[in-house]
């Protein structure tokens, strides 16, 4: 048995099997990164891994886009604001002052609840003090305290002011723990309802998440809004969801909600039916004291006017309101497939500016979708398609240049000797894997020698050998190249030259013949000048014929040779050395008569060409100019039949 060759190229995948595995790879790197980007945050809260900003940004464009001022007629929010401070003095204010407006609220306006976005971490008057923890022990008073979720040792201790209060049986495994504490203080320990106010925002500054449940020492307690729905909603708790942290939708900006100043309220100046039934948050948007925050809206917006979202967005989901979940991050990573195969697919046929606007399309496309699904699925990154699209711009475009110009390269050394420029572009911009490849096509053969080129160079110097061959040569191949034939090779004195590849040309057989005209036409007029020089007359004798063959490159490591094999190549050479025994110059065979359009022929009867088992039609174009030569032939016939 034969040793196996040893040669590593063997092993090597074919060029066009790397580029397809360096596709797949590129596509596959490109849906990984949106995969990443989706399931690989911290599911407890997504943001503080700084995973994405660009996808939170995206987001708050979108909240800005959707928001709406329609008014939210379930809210009142009371506001402690400076006309306020104004009529009713500076900040604190007594607990007799704020226990006169819960009872306003409740017994006046009806409201169902009230909740207060204040803490009483000191103590204040004794009267006002009692009647507070009283509403708060017996009465729908919501009161409020803050945890501290930002230790972390920027402290020399976590902070531990008044008593934590309002700890509920244990509401989700997923609670957000908490160092520190500003509460109030102890005469407000037994209220039943209390809720934390405290935040972390984001690390860009940006307020998008609370912790509806916070874990403290084993006790997990309600968030403000979550404690006044479930202290005066007569309904069953909604569904929490499953992180820590519950994204605020922000569907409503400030202006949605019904304001009402404090001092108005004191002083029962706007319509008791304006506060009938609707839960009532009690907070300030003064500047002087600092509750503000900066959110998806705007900056420097009123803390208030988060708490109110929040609630507004608890009574949805109570009520059943909120948009159905999606699977966003499957439909994110779907995306990214898309965009890959779309890449894979197209871009080895497309140019690299074409190649950026489908990204550009696509990522628009994106953009659309991103912006329908994000208020039914608040976990999914918005821009992890983008990342993947991106990717693929920064390394599919720039890999499939890369290939284009090797392409480039390939075709324009092998072709560029055979064919015109004009076939070579339009094989560049052609969507073929590898044009130079074998394959059947259609095509029409010519062969053309140079008639007794051993007695026409026998009595010349080698330079003026060479001069002729030139010469002559350069009569042959400039109609080739002109009527975009395929130059196969150089036979000494003559040529081999094919239409039809390798590119399909629908009219091959009529740019062969024209070819065949002018190289009549340029060899008789370069045998005129050298008879005038005492030469004797030259003379191109050229078989066509058309039929299948087989075009490519079928050279081998050491050389390339583009080339056409087939019977009627074989055809073609038998019919221009039949032409020596006729005046015709050009001889046809059956194939090209048949697909030739513009062209006329006269019969010339059939003869069994060798190699052939029975006769072959042949043909000459009528019309064609004869040279020197056959002009001598012809009248050496007629003066025998004479």
């Amino acid at each position: 048995m034969a040793d196996l060759p040893t040669n590593k190229s063997v092993h090597k995948l074919a060029p066009g099997r790397q580029a397809r595995l360096a596709r797949t790879l590129i596509a596959f790197a490109a849906v990984l990164l949106t995969v990443l980007v989706q399931w690989g945050a911290n599911k407890e809260l997504s943001y503080a891994n700084n995973i994405s900003f660009g996808s939170e940004i995206l987001r708050d464009q979108f909240i800005r886009w959707r928001a709406t001022t329609e008014p939210e007629p379930r809210i009142l929010v009371v506001d402690i604001d400076e006309a306020s401070l104004a009529a009713e003095g500076p900040w604190p204010w007594t607990s007799s002052r704020i226990a006169d407006l819960v009872e306003i609220l409740l017994s006046r306006y009806e409201a169902r609840g009230v909740a207060l976005d204040i803490v009483r971490s000191n103590a204040s008057d004794a009267e006002g003090d009692m009647r507070l923890a009283a509403l708060a022990t017996h009465g729908p008073l919501v009161l409020g305290q803050m945890f501290d979720f930002d230790y972390e040792g920027k402290r020399p201790a976590p902070l531990r002011e008044g008593v934590p209060a309002g700890a509920l049986p244990r509401l989700q495994p997923q609670a957000r723990p908490a160092d520190g504490y500003i509460a109030n203080h102890a005469g407000f320990a037994s209220a039943r309802h209390v809720g934390n106010m405290g935040f972390v925002p984001a690390p860009d500054g940006v307020l998008r998440h609370v912790p509806l449940v916070t874990r403290f020492q084993g006790r997990d307690y309600p968030a403000l809004t979550l404690a006044l729905v479930d202290c005066c909603s007569g309904a069953p708790l909604p569904a929490l969801p499953d992180a820590a942290h519950m994204r605020i939708p922000f569907q409503r900006d400030w202006e949605a909600f019904t304001l009402a100043s404090a001092t108005d309220i004191l002083n029962e100046t706007i319509d008791p039916a304006s506060a009938k039934g609707r839960l009532v948050l009690v907070g300030s948007s003064s500047l002087g004291l600092g509750d503000r925050v900066t959110t998806p809206h705007a900056a420097k917006r009123p803390g208030l006017g988060v708490q109110a979202e929040v609630l507004s967005s608890l009574l949805d989901r109570q009520e059943g309101k909120t948009p159905a979940p999606w699977p966003g991050r499957l439909i994110a990573c779907a995306f990214a497939l898309f965009s890959a195969l779309l890449a894979t697919f197209a871009f080895p046929r497309l140019q690299a500016w074409a190649c950026v606007a489908l990204l550009g399309l696509s990522s628009l496309l994106w953009l659309g979708a991103a912006y329908t699904i994000a208020p039914h699925d608040p976990l999914f990154s918005t821009t992890a398609p983008l990342a993947s699209n991106l990717f693929l711009l920064a390394v599919a475009v720039p890999y499939q240049w890369q290939q284009a110009q090797r392409r480039s390269r390939r075709l324009l050394g092998t072709l560029q000797q055979y064919v015109a420029p004009s076939v070579v572009q339009e094989l560049l911009r052609s969507d073929l894997e590898d044009p130079l490849a074998p394959r059947q096509l259609d095509v029409t053969t010519l062969i053309a020698d140079m008639e007794g080129y051993t007695t026409q160079v026998e009595s010349l110097s080698m330079e003026e050998s060479a001069r002729l061959t030139r010469e002559f040569l350069d009569c042959l191949t400039g109609p080739v190249i002109a009527t975009r034939g395929t130059l196969d090779k150089y036979t000494g004195d003559g040529l081999v030259a094919f239409w039809g590849a390798p590119l399909p040309i629908e009219q091959h057989a009529d740019l062969a013949l024209d070819a065949a005209h002018a190289i009549v036409e340029r060899v008789n007029a370069l045998s005129n000048a050298r008879e005038a020089q005492g030469y004797p007359p030259l003379r191109a004798r050229i078989g066509i014929e058309s039929g299948p063959a087989v075009a490519g490159d079928f050279g081998t490591s050491f050389r390339s040779i583009y080339t056409a094999v087939g019977d009627s190549v074989n055809t073609a050479s038998r019919l221009e050395q039949a032409a020596r025994d006729f005046p015709h110059d050009v001889i046809v065979g059956a194939g090209t008569v048949e697909r030739a359009r513009r062209h006329a022929f006269v019969a010339l009867g059939e003869r069994r060409l060798r190699g052939k088992g029975k006769a072959t039609a042949l043909f000459a174009p009528r019309d064609f100019p004869l040279s020197r030569v056959a002009e001598s032939m012809a009248a050496v016939a007629e003066k025998g039949s004479a």
